[in-house]
């Protein structure tokens, strides 16, 4: 595995950390096929949001933005599977299928920004055949604004930019899958 290799949080300031769990998503275990990529080609593969419950955040939380976050893919940049903000502070899971391209279990005033596949919505895992097996950073980040300031038509790279100073906590999933 790649793990010393691309840590998304190494350059990033420490924040507080709370729980995420999800019924889709065993912890460092293989991803499944609802969280793989149909649209890219992989067999079986449903390109659904999973479930996801956190608890935990910092008290002074505001809002919160999830992120999920390929730093293997071979592009020099990782790949970003989906971004959403703007969640509300008395949120604290969102469903299965949540990042639909029509975000049906979004809640009021989140946005959810267009992924490396250029939708906004979620996009399943897909590595490159023989390419090894990739992490996937499934990431709930606490906020201390309730509008990080972005369009949507943002990039999920200038949403990561926007919450450098405004991260007082994150909860980290993380799983496995290679084809």
């Amino acid at each position: 595995m790649k793990s010393e290799q691309n840590n998304p949080f190494a350059r990033l300031p420490e924040a507080a950390s709370f729980h995420v769990t999800s019924s889709d998503i065993p912890e460092n275990k293989v991803l499944s096929a609802p969280q793989l990529s149909g649209k890219f080609g992989v067999a079986g593969g449903q390109d659904i949001s999973p479930e996801l419950k956190w608890s935990g955040a910092p008290e002074e939380t505001k809002s919160y933005a999830v992120t999920v976050y390929d730093p293997d893919a071979p592009t020099g940049s990782g790949f970003w599977h989906w971004a959403v903000c703007n969640i509300p502070a008395n949120v604290t899971q969102l469903p299965s299928g949540a990042g639909n391209e029509d975000g049906p279990g979004l809640p009021n005033g989140a946005i959810q920004l267009n992924n490396d596949a250029s939708f906004a919505g979620f996009i399943g895992a897909a590595p490159p055949v023989g390419d090894g097996p990739h992490r996937y950073y499934f990431v709930v980040h606490a906020l201390d604004v309730e509008d990080i300031g972005v369009q949507a038509s943002s990039t999920p790279a200038f949403l990561g930019f926007q919450m450098l100073t405004h991260t007082l906590g994150r909860a980290v999933l993380a799983a496995t899958f290679e084809r």
